[in-house]
């Protein structure tokens, strides 16, 4: 099953799942597939960026900001990740991608994707950092407001040591994309 197998299933089981509440996870449980490995015969690691997209998409669609989004002309974006491996995880082997929104600034939002074995031992931690582009106003939208307009009455925790660094190093290498730094 593909990505859009993965996406359509992710779907059609969010209602059942229930609305995702900040401060809540995600949990996603997949297999390794045929499809998925590289030549070590294990999760390749374009896959596991795709399979952290379906855990982050099920965070927006269960919490109302894909609506929210398209009523407003918004599209939520990537700004960037950084991926660590620990453990390998097995052609056939089922596995878990736990999804959190862990905190946010300003117009940023810090997201984990925890690949989790069966046996709870972590196989892979993605960070991320996304915000929400207002087409009409050529911005990105603070965060606050937006999980003001979700309805959820929670302030973000400051970020950790770890989120701060990830943050400064993702900043200093868009610089560098960008030419400017």
């Amino acid at each position: 099953m593909y990505v859009w197998g993965r996406m359509a299933r992710m779907v059609a089981t969010a209602r059942r799942r229930g609305a995702y509440r900040m401060g809540e996870e995600s949990r996603l449980s997949f297999r390794c597939l045929p499809t998925d490995v590289d030549t070590n015969l294990h999760l390749n690691n374009a896959r596991y960026m795709m399979l952290a997209d379906v855990g982050r998409i099920d965070i927006f669609l269960r919490a109302g900001l894909l609506g929210l989004a398209r009523r407003n002309g918004w599209a939520p974006m990537m700004g960037g990740l950084q991926a660590v491996y620990v453990r390998e995880i097995r052609l056939w082997k089922r596995f878990d991608v736990v999804s959190t929104v862990e905190t946010w600034e300003d117009t940023q939002v810090i997201g984990r994707h925890r690949f989790v074995l069966e046996n709870g031992e972590t196989a892979a931690l993605v960070m991320t950092t996304a915000g929400v582009y207002d087409f009409k106003n050529r911005r990105f939208v603070p965060i606050d407001a937006i999980v003001e307009e979700l309805g959820a009455r929670i302030a973000p925790r400051p970020p950790s040591e770890e989120e701060r660094i990830f943050m400064a190093s993702h900043a200093g290498l868009r610089k560098l994309a960008k030419g400017t730094g």
